[in-house]
């Protein structure tokens, strides 16, 4: 699935830029890199300084001489601009372009981003099918390339993971209703003989604000048994200890106080 998605830079300047990006990649599953005309030399040493741990995603990045040779591989191209055009363009923001990636089953989908310096041309904008603005502030919009490629990507992680990512939530083992209670009910026993809610008149609400407390935790059956040998420890009565210091070391005999303790002795008996 994210194998049918190409990642375009076109006339990257800054090679930090380029690395970044490609983090941002795999940071998200992805790996089709594509960069036409770059600035710096290609290979490039700040790129692979900035990309950390995808480096294998520089390494397979392809290079091309210009933005046609770039797209022909592709069935739709999305371009990323902070500004609209006066080209006859289809102009959409992130939801619209979401929406229609849905529906671009077994396509071949290119993302293309522009320049630091002045984005994409309309030359480049005409090989368009869409044009996407990312929302930002209205008296700021330019965005840095590789956060707009990370912006990006990880938008379409979350559509095509949306499944898993919403099914993780309820992965964790959540204790039952039943035995959170009955921890509950320990805790509020105890607190009751320690007369903690006082004043009487707010003891409603303290409840109510236990029961938030316990319930937004979530906590899993194994939590509960260790609260609840923690509030059972704590109702006890304390013990009283008798603790005593450790006896002081003795300090270790060296060979030389050997040897001063028997020139001792030997000195005595005469």
């Amino acid at each position: 699935m994210k194998n049918k998605y190409g990642f375009i830079l076109v006339k990257p300047q800054i090679g930090e830029n380029v690395g970044a990006s490609a983090r941002a990649l795999k940071n998200f599953g992805f790996k089709n890199l594509i960069i036409t005309q770059p600035r710096d030399a290609w290979p490039n040493e700040k790129a692979k300084a900035t990309s950390v741990g995808a480096i294998d995603v520089l390494k397979n990045a392809k290079i091309f001489d210009n933005t046609n040779q770039a797209i022909q591989k592709f069935d739709v191209i999305f371009s990323f601009s902070a500004r609209k055009r006066d080209l006859n363009k289809k102009h959409i923001g992130i939801n619209d372009f979401l929406r229609i990636l849905k529906k671009t089953n077994g396509k071949k989908i290119g993302l293309m981003f522009g320049s630091e310096a002045s984005g994409l041309s309309n030359y480049d904008l005409s090989f368009s099918n869409y044009v996407v603005q990312i929302p930002a502030a209205p008296k700021f919009k330019s965005i840095n390339l590789s956060h707009s490629v990370f912006l990006i990507s990880y938008e379409i992680f979350k559509l095509n993971n949306f499944r898993l990512i919403k099914q993780s939530n309820f992965d964790k083992k959540i204790g039952k209703k039943g035995n959170i209670m009955s921890v509950l009910n320990l805790l509020k026993s105890n607190l009751n003989k320690k007369d903690f809610f006082k004043p009487l008149e707010k003891r409603t609400s303290m409840l109510i604000n236990i029961n938030n407390l316990f319930y937004r935790m979530e906590p899993n059956d194994k939590e509960l048994r260790i609260l609840a040998s923690i509030i059972g420890t704590l109702s006890r009565n304390k013990k009283k200890h008798n603790w005593q210091l450790p006896p002081k070391p003795c300090k270790p005999v060296s060979n030389n106080d050997k040897k001063n303790k028997i020139k001792t002795q030997s000195w005595s008996k005469t």
